[in-house]
């Protein structure tokens, strides 16, 4: 298609998404360039009454994600036919949309969402902070991926506005808790992976499955209000300073558009249990920038993190529990070895003690009217590099 060559969403990525156009209902498109693909009239065309078409005439993935691995590979081939050769242009351009002419939905309809905490940086950099008395990390951290529950019901879109979070804290300073607007409101750069085969009750997933399972990655920004949490966490963990947003960009890019980015982990000592072995690279080579107001303040590197996607999901189904279309999981803070290569304003600001230089301002946790973005890399099957999209929110004053 032209405009799309080249370009971070050519035809060696094509995420998916929800759109709806002026007095339509949303349903699922394809991204190609700066264009969406209204892709169920287009698989009506040769068969009227395509499975995929009616799943893609549905306001979310979950319909499309439950068909499984052979349908998504089936319908990726279908989609680089038609959007590939001209013979197909006369049915398929009524069907393309400039982006500026739609509106963008949440991709998908969460169901379980669990955040885990793989990044060994950003782990002992948050073990630091918070114990400066002990050992960064605690003795489990390195036997299994420590991850706790969220709350489904808040995760949104990006361009979301976030409204700062209410709650009680209590500074070291403090007597006593209060109840109020966060005072030291922060971002996490994550990323997300979603489940579109399910498993049953009892069932294990292994590692080896990971790919049936795992629809595609979506980026992720996991707000967190540091007072609310360090006031709370101890000893359940986090719970309200962390379950007021979560935010995912608007397009879901498909494992087979990352075949190029897998990448070896950076080393696992002591050895996992036999349950969490993994076969081959394992890790992901993803870069993100972390976008305050306009300026890069850092840029973490997805490859650094300790315990993979595979091993993730494999930790959360060892105990019988069951996976669910639509279930989205996150990595956790993705943080790198150097200081410019951390995920968060707690760690870049080192819990507020060192502040930031923004256009030469200091800074440590989010103000009023701050904008976020995340931007996500990686690199594609045709030896170029696919863009993940972005995922943005600006802060809202507490109400």
């Amino acid at each position: 298609m032209p405009g799309a060559a080249g370009s971070p969403f050519d035809l060696d990525h094509l995420p998916y998404g929800v759109f709806s156009r002026s007095g339509d209902q949303p349903r699922v498109g394809v991204r190609i360039g700066d264009h969406v693909l209204d892709l169920a009239p287009v698989a009506e065309i040769g068969d009227p009454a395509s499975a995929l078409a009616r799943a893609w005439r549905t306001p979310s993935l979950n319909a499309f994600m439950a068909m499984g691995r052979d349908q998504w590979a089936i319908a990726r081939e279908w989609i680089e036919e038609v959007l590939r050769h001209d013979v197909h242009e006369a049915r398929t351009a009524p069907h393309l949309h400039p982006l500026a002419d739609v509106e963008l939905h949440l991709p998908v309809e969460v169901g379980d969402y669990v955040d885990f905490y793989a990044s060994e940086h950003h782990a002992s950099n948050v073990g630091r902070i918070f114990r400066p008395d002990q050992e960064p990390l605690l003795p489990n951290w390195k036997h299994l991926p420590v991850g706790y529950h969220g709350r489904a019901g808040t995760i949104v879109p990006s361009g979301t506005g976030i409204v700062r979070p209410q709650g009680q804290r209590k500074a070291p300073t403090e007597d006593a808790p209060t109840v109020g607007p966060s005072r030291r409101l922060d971002i996490e750069a994550e990323l997300g992976f979603v489940v579109g085969v399910p498993s049953a009750l009892g069932d294990r997933v292994t590692t080896g499955d990971f790919a049936r399972h795992t629809f595609g990655v979506v980026g992720l920004n996991d707000w967190s209000a540091r007072d609310i949490q360090a006031w709370e966490y101890v000893p359940l963990g986090p719970f309200l300073g962390k379950s007021f947003a979560t935010t995912i960009s608007h397009w879901v890019t498909p494992l087979a558009a990352l075949d190029a980015a897998w990448t070896d982990l950076p080393g696992q000592d002591p050895r996992p249990l036999d349950y969490l072995q993994v076969d081959g690279p394992a890790g992901l080579d993803i870069s993100v920038e972390v976008v305050l107001n306009g300026t890069v303040v850092s840029r973490p590197p997805y490859s650094s993190m300790y315990w993979s996607p595979a091993q993730m999901l494999a930790h959360t189904t060892v105990n019988g529990a069951s996976v669910r279309t639509g279930d989205l999981w996150a990595s956790g803070t993705i943080s790198g070895p150097e200081p410019d290569q951390r995920g968060s304003f707690l760690e870049l600001s080192w819990g507020g003690k060192e502040p930031f230089l923004v256009d030469g301002e200091e800074r440590s946790f989010l103000e009023d009217g701050d904008e976020v973005t995340l931007r996500y890399t990686a690199p594609g099957t045709s030896g170029g590099r696919i863009s993940l999209g972005e995922v943005t929110g600006r802060i809202l004053p507490a109400t």
